[in-house]
């Protein structure tokens, strides 16, 4: 009875924060009831038994949504002032949404002892053990190779982002490493004699 009491509330609430993400007007806002309605969305996983889903999906998309916060706040122009000034008043609300939040990892612990006592089902055939060890077994041998396209794929990505976005600007000491690696000592280090009594 606890497990489809829990699933429609997930459901309902994954439902309210994702209107809630494109209809609120602050983008700030938006961010955070899309972090809410991840949450949501990871307690539905582990409900259906998925908990390295719900993991990945908190990790991940949590923390890209982190990233996507802290460049909302740079390029956007929020007045902070204005932020700061209805803290208070927006108090209430966010105590209400945490508390909401901590029962739901409450109640979704409870179902989990209840749900998954016994032995896991294995989500692939021929694979014992639990999802990340499925998941894990299937990703690194039939998948093996598009896993490892996918990962170089990624790492061009990064590259041409950096490029992309590289910077030279006048007056700023860059490290020039074919200078350091083709210097000598005559270069590098300058002899000096001191008379007693006097520095340099």
């Amino acid at each position: 009875m606890l497990i489809p009491l829990l699933f429609y509330v997930f459901a309902f609430l994954s439902v309210l924060s994702g209107v809630m993400v494109v209809s609120a007007k602050n983008p700030v806002h938006s961010i955070l009831f899309l972090i809410f309605c991840f949450f949501n969305a990871a307690g539905l996983f582990v409900l259906l038994g998925a908990e390295y889903l719900a993991m990945t999906l908190v990790i991940v998309y949590v923390g890209a949504v982190a990233v996507l916060f802290l460049f909302v706040v740079m390029m956007l122009d929020i007045n902070f002032a204005e932020l700061k000034a209805g803290f208070l008043r927006y108090l209430p609300f966010g105590g209400a949404v945490a508390a909401i939040m901590f029962v739901q990892l409450f109640l979704i612990l409870q179902a989990s002892t209840v749900k998954f006592a016994a032995e896991p089902t294995p989500v692939v055939a021929g694979v014992k053990g639990t999802n990340a060890e499925a998941i894990g077994h299937v990703l690194y041998t039939q998948y093996a190779y598009p896993f490892i396209i996918s990962g170089a794929i990624l790492l061009v990505a990064m590259i041409g982002a950096i490029v992309l976005t590289l910077r030279h600007r006048p007056g700023v000491r860059r490290q020039n490493i074919r200078k350091q690696v083709h210097r000598n000592v005559a270069d590098s280090v300058s002899m000096v004699k001191v008379k007693s009594g006097k520095g340099i």
